[in-house]
């Protein structure tokens, strides 16, 4: 089983201790599934108790790996300066934290469609892989995910699961939050919603959410309406403009579910510029729940995806795609929470 600890730390110290291989310990240490829960758990908590790091550059001489992943961000119109969607921003935690529990470092950037990123990474051996954030218009970016797989590049990307069919992909089950939301307006005695936000190919996410919508209010006797769905990407400027568009368009309606909580901030400064009272005279729902949705007027309804679910499972996707491994559920479930924006007084 070893040899009992002396000196620095090593390896083999704690697999005397746990009483298992050194390969185990490394195989542990990196995360692997194939170690029982209870012993990573044993080895790793041990490995605290002694102060123990991770030699990376004998780890890299012998894995001829960096034990370094590189996330990257797309760029998105953002109202400050940051161009990073703030859902994808409070992902970041998450992805870190997954990514020091198996003692890996961790690379940022952002992904710019205009240039090779990728060949900064994997292809200088920069990184051992790649967790890609956000894509923009999936018909535009579907082909550089298709460059990086004739490549051999190692990826993960957030997104949608239906559309993947190279299965790196982890995403929500954006089809049943969309039910959720639509299933909670109806129960909210809501019968005329409005949907802001792409319904079509190029944002599939966003469509899945709209079909889940017009599958609940389909379950209720209600007929969605086309004229009621308006196309929006995720900037509050955007949400503020297909709200004032469906408010000129003169169709009644008393909800709306947005695409995501920051075209649903920009419509709410729409409804409170034309005197539609949130809600009263409309129900408003989003989607991702980010800081900001707690703090609009009135707060605002959202629904609620797996954060820190998202991080453990885009870094574990990714390893098990390096190592060859079947990869876990690609699928995240949601929760509503409910907030002031859909109160029924």
């Amino acid at each position: 089983m070893g040899r009992a600890p002396t000196g620095r730390p090593t390896s083999f110290d704690i697999a005397y201790l746990a009483g298992v291989s050194q390969p185990t310990v490394s195989r542990a240490l990196r995360g692997d599934r194939s170690v029982a829960l209870a012993t990573r758990e044993k080895i790793e908590r041990i490995a605290r108790e002694l102060n123990y790091t991770v030699d990376k550059n004998a780890s890299s001489l012998r894995s001829q790996r960096s034990n370094t992943i590189a996330l990257l961000f797309f760029e998105d119109p953002t109202p400050d300066e940051s161009m990073i969607n703030p859902f994808f921003l409070a992902m970041l935690g998450s992805i870190t934290r997954a990514a020091a529990n198996r003692g890996l470092d961790l690379l940022i950037s952002f992904q710019r469609l205009e240039d090779d990123w990728h060949v900064r990474y994997q292809d200088s051996h920069r990184a051992d892989g790649l967790i890609l954030l956000g894509y923009g218009d999936w018909t535009v970016y579907q082909q550089r995910l298709e460059q990086l797989r004739r490549q051999g590049t190692h990826f993960a990307r957030w997104g949608s699961v239906s559309n993947d069919a190279g299965g790196g992909t982890v995403g929500s089950d954006n089809f049943e939050a969309g039910r959720m939301a639509g299933e909670h307006l109806v129960a909210r005695g809501r019968r005329r919603v409005a949907f802001l936000g792409h319904a079509d190919s190029h944002y599939p996410e966003f469509a899945s959410r709209y079909e889940g919508l017009c599958a609940a209010l389909r379950t209720a006797g209600l007929e969605p309406e086309s004229a009621l769905q308006h196309d929006a990407v995720t900037s509050e400027e955007a949400g503020y403009r297909a709200a004032r568009a469906i408010l000129a368009g003169g169709i009644p309606f008393d909800a709306i579910f947005a695409a995501s909580d920051l075209i649903a901030i920009g419509a709410l400064r729409a409804l409170a510029e034309a005197g539609r009272s949130v809600p009263s005279d409309v129900a408003v729902v989003g989607f991702d729940d980010i800081p900001a949705a707690s703090l609009t007027r009135p707060p605002l309804t959202t629904v609620q995806q797996d954060i820190r679910g998202a991080g453990e499972m885009l870094v574990e996707t990714l390893l098990a795609n390096i190592a060859g491994r079947p990869r876990p559920a690609p699928r995240l479930p949601t929760r509503l929470v409910v907030r002031e924006s859909t109160a029924t007084g």
